[in-house]
Formats: C-alpha cells, sequence, structure tokens
C-alpha cells in the first residue's frame, strides 16, 4: 500500500524537473546568438556576424580547413579510383551489352558525382557558419503577426494555442495579430473575438481565388498574398509561423532588430519540433540538424540565408518588390530566391537575408509515415519545380557566393532522387542482365567505400556541437537523422519522376495535432513496389547464376531500406496497446515516452514560453504586446474578411509588383523602402455594420 502511494510523487517529481529542463532549455535556445546589443550610433547600421566559435583562433581555423580539405580529397581519390580506365570492363562486338555497360558506369559516376557535392557542401559550411550579432529593434517599426488556419486539416484548439502565444510576444510599439482563416469558419471567427485577435478570409472572394498566380486558390501563399494585398501597406514588417508552432515572447527582440539594415528583406530561424516522442518525429528532427545548424549559419557570409516559412520576419516593401509570395508548393524557397535576386530600389544593393540560430519558436512536427511521407515528397517537389525553372532563369543575377551556395543547398533532394534511381537502374542491369560496367576488386571497393563514408560521417558528427534543437540529447550523434535520409530516399525519387513528367502538383497542409494521418499498409506503397521489384531481381540473379556480392549487395541494402519504416510502423502498433491507456494512442508506429511527451505538451501549451520569456528579457515579468484599440476588455474586435469595401484600400489583386506595398488609388510605380526609424502610426477602428452575414467594414487613417 505504502509503496502505491508514493510512486505517483516519485513520477510526478520526475515529471516536474523534466519540464523545468525544458523551460531552461528554450531559454538557452532562444538565445544562441548572444545578447541584444545596442546598434551603433555614428554609423549607418549594417548586420554584423561573428563565427559560430566565438573565441574560435587561427589554429581552429587551420584545423576545419584541413579536415575539409582532407574529406574532399578522400571521396575525391575514391572517385577517380572507381573510374579508372582499368576497372572498366571488356565488352567483345559492342550493341545492347556494350550499351549497357556504358549506362552502368555514367550512372555510377553520376552518383558519386553527386555524392561529392554533398560532401563539398557540408565541409563548406562548416568553415563558413557564421551567427548575426543581435540589436534592439528601431522604434516605431509597425508589425503585424500572421498565422493560418485551414479548417478540418489543423485543429482550431491548435491553433489558439499559436494565437495566445502571440498575444504574449513583449514589444513597445504597433504589434497585430491575426488569422488567415481560408475556410471563413464561424468557429475560428468567434476564437479570434475571444482571443481579441483579427481575423482574416478571402473566402467566396473571387479576385483571391485564381487558379494560379499570386492569389492560387487553396495555397498559403495565396493566402498571404490577399492579405497582403487588402492590408499589407499598414504594417512594415509582418512576423509569421505556422499554425502548429508556438512563437516565444522574445520572438520580435530576437528578429526585428536586423531590419535597422534597409537591405535586409527577411530574417528566419530554426525549425523544431516539441512533439519529438516518437521515432518518426524524433528522427525527422535529427534530419533537418545539417540544414539549421550549419548550412544556414553559413548561408550568412553570402546573406543568402534560405526562406523557411515555420518561422520569420519579412520586410512588406521588399516583398512587394517582387510582387507578393511567389506561386510554389514550396513558396517559401521560391520567394527567398527571388528576393535575393532583386536590388532594393532604395539604395540599389541587392536584398540580403539573415539566419539567427535563436529559437524563436517551437512548433509540432509529423507524427506519423504518412504526415512524414507526405511532408517530404512536398519539400522535394517544390524543390525539383525551382531547379528546373527559376533556378536557372536567375543565375545571371545571383553574386557568385550566392550562386554557390544555391547550387550547394539545392542538390541534396536530387542526388538522394537519382542516386536510388540509378542504384535501382543499376542493379536492374546487373541482376537481369548480368552487366557488371565496372570490374574492381569487391573487397577492396568496399573498404574505400566505408572509409569514404566513415569520414564523412566524422565531419558530420563533428559538427553535432553546433546543434540549435533544444530536443535533441545532449552528445547525440544523430544518426536518426542520418537513417531517416536514407528511408526517404524513395519519396525523393517518386517526386522526381513526377517533376520530369511534368505530373501537376499542389500545395498539401501537413495535418497535425488531432488530425494527423493514421498509417496503413497503403503508406508505404512506394516502398513496398521498389522493394517487390528488386526481390525479384535478386531471385532471378540466383536462380542464373550471377548473385555474387558486388552484385547483390546494393539491392540487399535497397530491400532493407524499403522494409524498415514499415517493420518500425508494425512494431510500434504491436507496442501501443501497452501505452494507451496511461499516454493515448500512438499514431505514429513507434512507442511514446511518457515523460517526453509531457513536457513536449508543456512546451507547446505555451505555459513554459511565459517563464522562458521573463529570464530572457532580463526585465522580470513580462510585457505583453499592449491592448488593442476597441472592443471589451481592450482586446478589439475581429478584422472583417475580405478587402474593406470603402476603406482605403480598393478591393481586388493589383498588377505584380505593384502590392503589397505598392500604389494606392490614382497613384503610380512602388513605395519605396521607408528609412528607419518610423515615425508614422496607424489607428484602425473596426466597425461592424449590419446582420451577421454583413462581413462589415474597416475604416483607417495614418497620422
Amino acid at each position: 500500500m505504502h509503496y502505491s502511494t508514493t510512486v505517483p510523487h516519485v513520477q510526478n517529481r520526475a515529471e516536474e524537473r523534466a519540464e523545468d529542463i525544458a523551460a531552461h532549455r528554450l531559454i538557452e535556445f532562444s538565445q544562441l546568438a548572444g545578447p541584444v546589443t545596442d546598434a551603433p550610433f555614428d554609423q549607418p547600421y549594417r548586420v554584423a556576424f561573428r563565427g559560430v566559435r566565438a573565441r574560435a583562433d587561427r589554429g581552429y581555423r587551420t584545423r576545419s580547413g584541413l579536415v575539409v580539405a582532407a574529406n574532399v580529397a578522400v571521396e575525391l581519390g575514391f572517385v577517380c579510383w572507381l573510374l579508372a580506365p582499368g576497372h572498366l570492363p571488356a565488352t567483345r562486338g559492342g550493341g545492347w551489352v556494350l550499351a549497357a555497360n556504358i549506362v552502368v558506369v555514367a550512372s555510377i559516376a553520376l552518383v558519386e558525382g553527386l555524392r561529392l557535392i554533398n560532401v563539398v557542401s557540408l565541409s563548406l559550411a562548416s568553415v563558413l557558419a557564421r551567427d548575426p550579432i543581435p540589436v534592439r529593434p528601431a522604434p516605431g517599426i509597425r508589425v503585424a503577426f500572421l498565422t493560418t488556419i485551414v479548417p478540418g486539416k489543423e485543429p482550431v484548439e491548435m491553433v489558439a494555442r499559436t494565437l495566445r502565444a502571440a498575444r504574449r510576444i513583449t514589444y513597445d510599439g504597433v504589434l497585430d495579430v491575426w488569422l488567415l482563416d481560408e475556410g471563413n469558419s464561424p468557429e475560428v471567427a468567434a476564437m479570434c473575438a475571444r482571443l481579441g485577435v483579427l481575423h482574416f478570409s478571402r473566402k467566396g472572394i473571387a479576385a483571391y481565388n485564381t487558379p494560379s498566380g499570386a492569389f492560387k486558390t487553396k495555397s498559403k501563399h495565396g493566402n498571404y498574398n490577399s492579405w497582403l494585398d487588402s492590408y499589407g501597406r499598414e504594417y512594415d514588417v509582418f512576423l509569421s509561423v505556422d499554425p502548429d508552432h508556438v512563437p516565444m515572447p522574445n520572438f520580435a527582440e530576437r528578429m526585428l532588430g536586423y531590419f535597422r539594415d534597409p537591405d535586409v528583406a527577411y530574417v528566419v530561424g530554426p525549425q523544431s519540433y516539441a512533439n519529438a516522442d516518437n521515432f518518426v518525429t524524433l528522427a525527422a528532427e535529427s534530419q533537418q540538424f545539417p540544414f539549421h545548424s550549419v548550412i544556414q549559419r553559413a548561408a550568412n557570409a553570402y546573406g543568402a540565408a534560405m526562406l523557411v516559412g515555420t518561422n520569420n520576419a519579412i520586410r512588406i516593401d521588399a516583398l512587394a518588390s517582387i510582387g507578393g509570395l511567389r506561386d510554389s508548393i514550396t513558396e517559401d524557397m521560391a520567394t527567398g530566391l527571388a528576393l535575393h535576386t532583386r536590388r532594393n530600389p532604395h539604395t540599389g544593393r541587392r536584398w540580403r537575408s539573415v539566419y539567427t540560430p535563436d529559437l524563436v519558436a517551437i512548433g509540432e512536427g509529423p507524427s506519423t509515415w504518412s504526415d512524414y511521407f507526405s511532408q517530404q515528397l512536398r519539400w522535394s517537389r517544390g524543390t525539383f519545380e525551382v531547379l528546373g525553372s527559376q533556378l536557372w532563369r536567375c543565375l545571371h543575377r545571383l553574386s557568385p557566393g550566392q550562386l554557390v551556395h544555391y547550387g550547394l543547398i539545392t542538390s541534396f533532394y536530387p542526388s538522394m532522387a537519382l542516386g536510388w534511381i540509378l542504384g535501382a537502374v543499376n542493379a536492374g542491369l546487373f541482376l537481369w542482365l548480368g552487366v557488371r560496367g565496372i570490374t574492381v576488386p569487391p573487397q577492396l571497393w568496399l573498404a574505400l567505400y566505408v572509409d569514404a563514408t566513415a569520414f564523412q560521417t566524422w565531419v558530420y558528427i563533428r559538427n553535432r556541437r553546433y546543434n540549435v534543437s533544444p530536443v535533441e540529447r545532449e552528445g547525440s550523434l544523430g544518426l536518426p537523422g542520418m537513417a531517416m535520409s536514407v528511408i526517404a530516399a524513395p519519396i525523393f525519387a517518386a517526386a522526381l519522376i513526377a517533376a520530369v513528367a511534368r505530373r501537376p502538383a499542389r500545395f498539401v497542409v501537413t495535418p497535425k495535432g488531432s488530425a494527423a494521418t493514421g498509417d496503413r499498409l497503403s503508406t508505404f506503397r512506394w516502398q513496398l513496389c521498389w522493394a517487390a521489384l528488386l526481390v525479384s531481381g535478386l531471385v532471378f540473379a540466383v536462380f542464373r547464376g550471377w548473385a555474387v556480392l558486388e552484385v547483390v549487395m546494393w539491392p540487399t541494402l535497397a530491400v532493407a531500406v524499403c522494409l524498415a519504416p514499415v517493420v518500425l510502423w508494425r512494431a510500434g502498433r504491436r507496442a501501443a496497446p501497452a501505452d494507451r491507456s496511461v499516454e493515448g494512442p500512438d499514431r505514429s508506429g513507434g512507442r511514446t515516452r511518457g515523460r517526453s511527451a509531457k513536457a513536449g505538451e508543456q512546451l507547446l501549451s505555451g505555459e513554459h514560453l511565459v517563464e522562458a520569456g521573463r529570464v530572457a528579457s532580463g526585465t522580470g515579468p513580462l510585457r505583453p504586446v499592449g491592448p488593442i484599440i476597441g472592443g471589451p476588455g481592450g482586446s478589439r474586435a475581429p478584422r472583417p474578411s475580405g478587402p474593406a469595401p470603402g476603406g482605403p484600400h480598393p478591393a481586388g489583386p493589383r498588377p505584380a509588383g505593384s502590392y503589397p506595398g505598392g500604389p494606392r488609388s490614382g497613384s503610380g510605380g512602388h513605395r519605396p523602402p521607408r528609412p528607419y526609424p518610423v515615425s508614422a502610426t496607424v489607428e484602425m477602428t473596426a466597425v461592424r455594420r449590419g446582420g451577421s452575414d454583413d462581413p462589415g467594414s474597416v475604416e483607417g487613417r495614418a497620422s
């Protein structure tokens, strides 16, 4: 009896300890770039950077350079040895045998060349990585905080959690919180009214729901561009997070200061998942490490950090100069690239971007294989779209450094997809036709390949010291993330095949929370199809006597990769019943760790974000966003949906390049960026007119 009464207390203390650790890690990771400083007064401000190792001496830089050079040299040496003329097969009589061997040799050269590009990318990034030095925001910047909701795909309570956290953002100035509702849901509108948040919807407005272009229907960029066209000119900068990401109270403090530099178009921070309590989410979180912890930091050397939609701050005048967010299923990447190819019309210099390692928001990642594959399919397909169209057309407008950087960061998905497809083609030629392609001693080839791979893995692990995720354990080697990249290779291959075949791509919202998609056997259809093809080839090779080590090794490993997620899913289903009585259903195909799940829920609820904000600011109690003008209890009535009839801005889309900071009625050209600080403020009063079906109007005046 005594045992049963004390165990809950011990468990509660353990949970409280886990929650305290989580809160302290949030505080630590929200200030990775260092303390906020004052901007210089005696000279125009330009963003300043420091190396990720603030005390890095010349010896460290020399050692890092030697490691990079050695890593590239090992991979290059392996490729040259593998493709040496003496290793090419002797063919007699030409014909299809010669053609097949040429295909095999060419594909091996291409795959190893792409692997070399990845080696160069990570190695170069580890040397160039640097962080911006935070400065205080300039006074007078008018700020809007934006997030979206697709009713039915994203739970209302999840979005309410994000909005409540947004209302706690500390900022000494105009900061309005907006929700962009794709469904114009009465439930969502009521939630906004209750929380004191402004509500916007383009539903039912034909001009804002076009088949393609800036206002494409059922797309994230169309939703944002509709709001920008209606209300964007009332603000200088908008802060943005995905609806499943909870902003930190110091979001504005850590992001807005860099806009003192007039050429900064946007600032972006890392993405992190608080619900990493199952294998899928944990591995997806770890998979992001090279990009957010190393490659994005290296992009600061070129002023070319990639725009990531999960959390960012964007100068509205910069966005107006390119006609708004781009029409793409990965609108963030396409928009960032477009900005980097244009110049600030006010200064004549290139638009630049800044990446800060500060964790300004923490979110919810895919928790099922279905949602993870959907996410990766969209990301990879978007990258292929940008590579196949936008990037090639604007190469001449990128600086040399930006050109190199974009070439390297966009190589990941193509290298993984082509590696998988060409590996399967080679395996088919090996297994079905007995074509060898390259003749090398298998033991020597395996030894050299393992050595080259081990060296690359060592460089990867060496860079783990620069981790920007608070949910990854100290000393983690990131092995789940590496495994997840390999597991997703068939998905990347499917995206590449669809892009080459020009199949229509559509924006698909990754379901979150209670709307998460459950897994079933059909979830793994791509993996199972590849596995069936490879297994049949292996059986045929054994029957024909071609099943030697160098022939069967790749297809055997590929079959294991295809079946791994299926095995993990089945194992999770068997383990789930034992956990459901205590921790709820596990939809991820992996066991849920109770304390981690509890800590994750606390992080996403925003309870620890308040404490993190108090400690991080060093000013005691939080000073949240001030009362919104109007409505009861200091909260303004929700902004009516759609463009304001009779308001200061005409309804309907404006020509590309003229919105959202474009001309007012009867004026020409676009508005040049305002020099900061901004002295003007905007007073807006929401006026509700007519019955419940009347969308109302907004009267605005600038003073």
